[in-house]
């Protein structure tokens, strides 16, 4: 019987401590034969690398436990956690594979378990603008983890425009603390952070509810409604009476339809042309629902624009003011129960009891106080380029000019969605405005 020559070096590969058939092991330490080594391999990628080392692992009498692998600009960090209950053959052979596939191998005998496993895990999502999301403030970012004594153990960048978002997954800490020290460091640096529980129910279904005005828009209707009636300097004093606290919302919410009254109806079709999309709305909705999501909207402006709104970024779920019209005009009243504060609240809570979806799983978003009840009774509420005492409230603020930027907290990356949208022959998928300070694909 013939063999094929070994191509090695007669004296072998040589191997880091505490491996070889003369490697002495310390009273406790794993015996020879029953050993957990982590195998890291790096260089240029290109295919076949991992069939290649898991090709040979085979042919040894070898367990593999774990795996990981990332790729950054083309260079290939892959981790293999074995278990070895035979000689050093198997990574003799490990040395000579790298060796010939000119990538580098090293390995090292670890604990037979991690001092992880069960840990609680936080996810911090951050999301900046290219001139903001600077190295001190990922430096500021970082240090507020630790300060809780939480540890990183995965980071993966989310996007890179229209702004920059990286989610950090974090192991043990205290997230009450992790959460003030995060916020502290984004106001210094005047970037966006979010805490959230890494547990199974981020990645669940969700129902997203949000506020139209200043949210899914740019534009407050009723302004505009009043600046095409004629009556804006009159609206204007009665919502500054109620932000004082003389009026609440219901009150003067009716005192302000009051000024419509005897308007053609034909006036609500000037105020929807008017209306602008807050950039990314149609990408946000779009998105949620191709993962399943549920979405609705629900404002205390009126139906006879949000439906629009709510047809033209397809959502089905709607809940507003209604105005009552009489002979094609305006009767100056409002119809039925009135959307405010409480009622943005009531209509997260019955929109989740409809479809079956725990308050846990539910996301509320808005900008203004009658979104407060909304935000606290959401398993999320997200501050969206809000006012002051709403982003100190809400669970998280987001003060970009995206919509989309939301997606990020949810854990979805930009080039996700882009695969997406690529795949879907309805959408013109021109490329993108450049945007000063995107860095290098």
């Amino acid at each position: 019987m013939t063999t094929t020559p070994d191509p090695r070096p007669a004296d072998g590969p040589v191997l880091p401590a505490g491996l070889g058939a003369d490697a002495t092991h310390a009273p406790g330490a794993e015996p020879p034969g029953d050993r957990t080594v982590l195998l890291r391999v790096s260089g240029r990628d290109r295919p076949g690398i991992t069939a290649g080392l898991l090709e040979l692992l085979s042919a040894h009498d070898v367990d593999v436990y774990d795996m990981e692998q990332v790729v950054v600009r083309e260079r290939l960090t892959l981790d293999v956690l074995v278990g070895l209950s035979g000689g050093d053959d198997s990574l003799k052979d490990a040395l000579f594979w790298a060796f010939q596939e000119d990538v580098q191998l090293e390995f090292e005998v670890v604990e037979s378990s991690s001092s992880r496993a069960g840990l609680p895990r936080t996810v911090v999502t951050v999301v900046g603008s290219h001139d903001r999301m600077t190295a001190s403030a990922l430096a500021a970012v970082t240090r507020a983890i630790a300060a809780a004594d939480g540890n990183i153990d995965r980071i993966l960048r989310l996007a890179r425009y229209p702004v920059r978002a990286f989610e950090f997954v974090v192991v043990d800490g205290d997230p009450d603390a992790m959460r003030g020290h995060l916020v502290a460091s984004a106001q210094a640096h005047l970037i966006d952070v979010a805490v959230q529980r890494g547990d199974i129910a981020r990645r669940g279904s969700r129902l997203i509810v949000m506020d139209v005005d200043s949210t899914l828009i740019r534009n407050e209707v009723i302004d505009l409604l009043a600046e095409e009636v004629g009556c804006h300097a009159e609206v204007a004093a009665v919502t500054e009476r109620a932000m004082a606290g003389e009026l609440d919302f219901a009150a003067s919410l009716r005192e302000r339809v009051a000024l419509f009254a005897g308007t053609p109806v034909e006036v609500l079709d000037r105020v929807h042309a008017r209306v602008d999309l807050t950039p990314g709305a149609r990408t946000f909705v779009r998105t949620l629902k191709r993962l399943g999501f549920k979405v609705a909207l629900v404002s205390g402006g009126f139906t006879a624009i949000v439906r629009r709104l709510a047809d033209e970024v397809g959502v089905k779920r709607v809940a507003a003011n209604e105005l009552e019209v009489e002979d094609g005009r305006l009767t100056g009243r409002l119809v039925g129960e009135i959307v405010d504060r409480a009622g943005k609240a009531r209509v997260l809570e019955a929109f989740a009891a409809d479809n079956d979806i725990s308050l846990s799983q539910t996301v509320a978003i808005g900008d203004g106080a009658n979104d407060l009840d909304m935000l606290a009774v959401a398993g999320l509420g997200i501050a969206f380029n809000a006012k002051p005492i709403v982003a100190e409230s809400a669970d998280t603020a987001i003060t970009v000019p995206y919509l989309d930027a939301i997606l990020f907290l949810l854990g979805i990356r930009r080039e996700e969605v882009e695969a997406a949208d690529l795949a879907d022959p309805s959408l013109d998928t021109a490329s993108p405005i450049a945007i000063p300070g995107t860095p290098p694909a």
